[in-house]
């Protein structure tokens, strides 16, 4: 299975745009921060991330104001067909649960 749920938020965002066919595409990079455990030891996670919505979410992503908290849920997959780096592919925007 290939699926990726990830708490962050939006620190760049390009502007909505759309493929010949006519798909709204928004790309931008995420920022995650948090702990996690790793072999018994609290390990403190800092990264970004490039990623892209396309279809309906794309519009929700596009209006997500940037730096605002969210929880992204999706897949990874090859930039294209030929290359070695990944792409966050958002197809769901997730309520965050408050504990």
């Amino acid at each position: 299975m290939n699926r990726l749920e990830l708490d962050g938020q939006i620190v760049e965002r390009e502007p909505l745009r759309y493929t010949p066919a006519g798909v709204p595409i928004v790309n931008c990079t995420l920022a995650h921060r948090g702990t996690t455990q790793e072999a018994g030891l609290a390990r403190q996670i800092e990264m970004t991330l490039v990623a892209l919505a396309a279809g309906e979410i794309s519009g929700r992503i596009a209006n997500l104001a940037l730096g605002e908290p969210a929880r992204f849920a999706g897949f990874l997959a090859p930039r294209n067909r030929n290359a070695k780096s990944l792409v966050f592919h958002i197809t769901e925007l997730l309520e965050i649960e408050e504990d």
